[in-house]
């Protein structure tokens, strides 16, 4: 009888700790409970983390530009047919624009069944709203919005250089370069994001530092609300999404936990944008898709703050008693529509989108916005990562309909 030797079982014990101690995943959670410490129980030296988690994510930043370029003009001009790229261009913005309506019916739907906003307001904390009261009233531009967003200012022109190297007659030599280049990027990008655990201590010990967790308790109804709506709409209508093509949720978010822990430090989606383009090409979508979805998803699929931005109107309606007909909520969600799209790219873009959308109601006043500012930091985390995900979920599909995606080894565990 053939017996296989079995390894002892401190062997085992000890290849298990190995596994888990080398684990990036491991070391950013630790570090995320060691910001939550240290912002609890010493806020002053929270506080002063914040240099370190900010400037984690502008290393990163510098990876964005280059790492969106080169995939675009490197996915374009290997492409071989130019239709492909104004196909899955037009393919992106369609599904955005259904899925993140969605989100916004949603926001509406729950806010108005659990009711966050009936409660007393005498008790809640103001914020200084001003700075975003005073441009509320000001239209919203969509040159402003491309002049001050950096990531389609990219994409804009990698999409141009893309189609221009297909017309270039040392195609070949310059595709080359480039390739050398970008693997030179994501070899960088590989050594810098070590320090994710770093860059997610210092951003959760700033927001726990600064914030306080106490001031969750007031709010603690609008905020249970919020991550409530962003998981239904992960799990029931992204997850529904997937399963039409026989891909399991749980499976991309177990693929994708390394981003989606570093984003809840770093209450920034900008910080996982570079590696979630590489996890993409590796699961098996191509690279022009990953080249032309993501960068464009970070502009206009917006999924955690569409939900955030319509539960907020509904919220601020029912705390100042203002009844909303059917055909005013149909107008905020139309509002929304447009502008939500501006939500990206600058700090505090939201809360200008909301003083914009609650200007054009005449109804609800803009003050209103100081309410949501004590909790608006613990609100993002939410937001940036059901953004990461509705994008991450955008590209599989659209590969998918591009019959572009290719199923790899490394990933078997995505199919049900």
């Amino acid at each position: 009888m053939n017996i296989s030797p079995q390894k002892p079982v401190s062997e085992t014990q000890k290849s298990t700790f190995q596994a888990i101690i080398t684990n990036l995943t491991f070391w950013v959670l630790i570090a995320i409970i060691a910001g939550i410490l240290l912002g609890h129980f010493s806020p002053e030296n929270g506080v002063k983390m914040k240099i370190v988690g900010e400037t984690f994510v502008d290393i990163i930043k510098l990876f964005i530009g280059p790492i969106i370029f080169l995939t675009i003009v490197l996915g374009i001009s290997g492409m071989g047919n130019l239709k492909k790229v104004g196909r899955i261009g037009v393919k992106a913005l369609a599904y955005f624009e259904v899925v993140s309506t969605v989100a916004l019916a949603i926001g509406v739907g729950v806010a108005y069944f659990f009711q966050p906003g009936k409660i007393d307001k005498s008790g809640l904390a103001l914020g200084d709203a001003s700075q975003y009261t005073k441009g509320g009233a000001e239209n919203f531009s969509w040159l402003q919005f491309f002049f001050s967003n950096f990531t389609l200012q990219v994409l804009l022109a990698a999409i141009v250089c893309g189609i221009a190297l297909n017309f270039y007659q040392k195609r070949e030599q310059t595709i080359l370069v480039l390739e050398r280049f970008s693997n030179v990027v994501f070899i960088g990008l590989k050594y810098v994001m070590y320090l994710a655990p770093i860059g997610a201590f210092g951003g959760m010990a700033y927001t726990i530092g600064k914030f306080g967790l106490e001031t969750l308790i007031p709010l603690g109804k609008l905020m249970l609300c919020v991550y409530l709506t962003m998981a239904l709409f992960v799990f029931l209508i992204l997850g529904s999404i997937l399963k039409y093509y026989k891909i399991n949720i749980l499976s991309v978010l177990k693929y994708i936990k390394e981003e989606l822990l570093l984003v809840l430090g770093t209450s920034s989606s900008e910080a996982a944008l570079p590696s979630i383009m590489v996890k993409l090409e590796r699961m098996g979508c191509s690279k022009s898709v990953v080249g032309l979805v993501i960068p464009t998803g970070y502009s206009f699929n917006l999924d955690g703050t569409s939900i955030y931005l319509s539960m907020s109107v509904i919220f601020l309606a029912q705390l100042y008693d203002v009844h909303l007909s059917f055909f005013e909520i149909l107008t905020v969600i139309g509002i929304l529509m447009i502008t939500s799209k501006g939500a990206a790219g600058v700090t505090g873009s939201g809360f200008i989108v909301l003083a914009s959308t609650l200007t054009a109601l005449h109804k609800i006043p803009v003050e209103g916005l100081a309410f949501l500012l004590g909790v608006d930091k613990f609100m993002s985390e939410a937001r940036a990562i059901t953004n990461l995900i509705g994008n991450t979920v955008a590209t599989i599909v659209i590969s998918k309909t591009e019959r572009d995606f290719t199923e790899l080894n490394l990933n078997p565990v995505l199919e049900e």
